[in-house]
């Protein structure tokens, strides 16, 4: 495994009182593609809010490059090198996608990085570009799904968080989506991947977590978790 980014020491959180993440213990690779796969419910999506601040840990340690997250705001932690793109993207439906990608550089203050984060965007997501002036709210799912990715990549990060990317939408684009996610990883980016369709991420991911009722299950790789057809049974339905 490549030198870590990302570490999780014994991550308990939760919503009202009620834990879902259950004591996690988890590790991220910097510049690898790394997959939480696991049924709906057991707390992937919580996972990527806790990271990112926007659930609050009550129990354990968050560290990126060794600088402790948890005690951040989730501004702070975006400050700090880490993007979240939720499920459902959550874009402006009334502003155009200029404007939403660049409410992803927010927190820059040098011009000329924004102007260079916003070209790499545009060679990477050249329809994003035809349609810049386009407002979000009349977007396909498809085209909402790569300005969500686009306006995270504006932030500039180190680690990228992507929930579901592939959720509701057709199988030609979902293939379009994920030759951006692929392009992005074999370009360096850091990138935590929470999908439920483990094939998606099979050969790809350079290592594949199995989160179940709050807790890492199992670790290994695509050809290792093929080789167990008793948890892609029991917990991909497969």
């Amino acid at each position: 495994m490549a030198e870590p980014i990302l570490q999780l020491k014994g991550v308990k959180s939760g919503y009202a009182g009620r834990l879902v993440l259950q004591g996690a213990d988890f590790v991220a690779g910097k510049g690898e593609l790394t997959a939480v796969i696991g049924p709906n419910g057991h707390g992937k999506s919580t996972l990527l809010k806790t990271i990112s601040g926007i659930v609050r840990v009550s129990e354990g340690e968050i560290s990126l490059k060794g600088k402790r997250l948890d005690t951040l705001r989730p501004d702070q932690v975006v400050a700090e090198g880490v993007i979240h793109v939720p499920q459902g993207d959550l874009l402006f439906p009334g502003m155009t996608i200029y404007e939403n990608l660049m409410m992803g550089a927010y927190l820059t203050r040098e011009a000329g990085s924004v102007a260079e984060r916003l070209e790499r965007v545009f060679t990477l997501l050249p329809k994003l570009k035809d349609r810049r002036n386009q407002v979000a709210g009349t977007l396909s799912g498809g085209e909402r799904r790569m300005c969500g990715i686009g306006r995270g990549l504006m932030a500039g990060g180190e680690l990228l968080m992507l929930d579901e990317p592939s959720l509701g939408l057709a199988p030609i684009v979902i293939d379009q989506i994920y030759e951006v996610i692929f392009d992005l990883r074999h370009a360096g980016l850091s990138i935590l991947l929470v999908e439920e369709n483990a094939e998606r991420i099979m050969d790809q991911a350079d290592s594949i977590h199995l989160l179940d009722n709050g807790r890492f299950a199992w670790t290994g790789k695509g050809a290792e978790l093929m080789a167990r057809p008793e948890i892609v049974e029991a917990y991909l339905g497969a």
